[in-house]
């Protein structure tokens, strides 16, 4: 009986900890995120706070298993296979949400305007590659260049494989990889965080972009400096037709709005 007692108040102070941990998210994300919006990066020490809290987050503390059906490829006719995002929350200043990738599954190119953004690898593996854009001496904007289907050169800031549990991926508004693409080598989830969200109302829709050597475009420019890769980014007008992103309803533990 004692043996019971003792599993039983294990089990309460387990499923305690699986709603504070999603719910901290939140509460956290209120408080770092309170004074930002689009262009305002939170302070270090908040971007610190929030990246820590991330790191000891568990998929099952968010209801995930790599068992459950959206880490399936299960249409064989369709490849890449679909992403499916479970959205969690979303206000005027953040949003947090889960992507969830079968193996092979890509998330194209695209930017995340004017926001602070943390993705959290909680289970997988998979292939990051992101961008910055590189400083033009010529007054350029982002909406005009892609309006008028014009390359920008941008630098790659990252071109690596990452195997969770690693390192949070932590972007800003004009630094860190703000135009990124996902490749999931295995099935893997990524717990998202961004602040502020993605609004068409606001001018932060998703602009999504073709890739381009640098010898493509250079007209026999040189490259701007030795210590890294660099790339000519087309926006399109259209989202990729090989994208398949499903909206589904999140089913892990709830939150408590305040």
């Amino acid at each position: 009986m004692r043996f019971q007692a003792s599993s039983m108040n294990s089990n309460r102070r387990n499923r305690r900890k699986k709603k504070a941990s999603v719910q901290g998210l939140y509460d956290l994300c209120k408080v770092v995120f309170a004074e930002c919006g689009p262009g305002i990066v939170p302070s270090q020490k908040d971007v610190s706070r929030l990246s820590s809290y991330l790191e000891k987050m568990k998929p099952e503390e968010l209801g995930l298993s790599p068992s459950m059906p959206y880490f399936r490829h299960t249409d064989s006719d369709l490849s890449p296979p679909p992403v499916t995002y479970l959205h969690i929350y979303q206000c005027p200043k953040f949003s947090i949400g889960i992507f969830c990738l079968p193996k092979s599954a890509v998330i194209p190119l695209h930017n995340h305007p004017g926001m602070t953004v943390f993705s959290k690898i909680l289970f997988g593996s998979m292939h990051i590659k992101s961008y910055d854009w590189v400083p033009s001496s010529q007054p350029s904007d982002e909406s005009s260049t892609f309006m008028n289907g014009e390359e920008r050169l941008a630098k790659v800031h990252v071109d690596a494989v990452f195997n969770a549990p690693c390192a949070n991926s932590i972007l800003y508004p004009e630094t860190g990889g703000n135009m990124h693409c996902f490749t999931a080598i295995t099935a893997c989830a990524v717990l998202d965080v961004l602040g502020p969200p993605y609004s068409n109302e606001e001018g932060r829709d998703c602009t999504y972009y073709d890739a381009y050597p640098f010898s493509s475009f250079s007209g026999g420019m040189s490259v701007p400096s030795e210590d890294g890769e660099y790339a000519w980014l087309r926006g399109r007008t259209q989202i990729p037709s090989s994208f398949k992103l499903d909206v589904s309803e999140y089913e892990g533990p709830a939150i408590t709005v305040r």
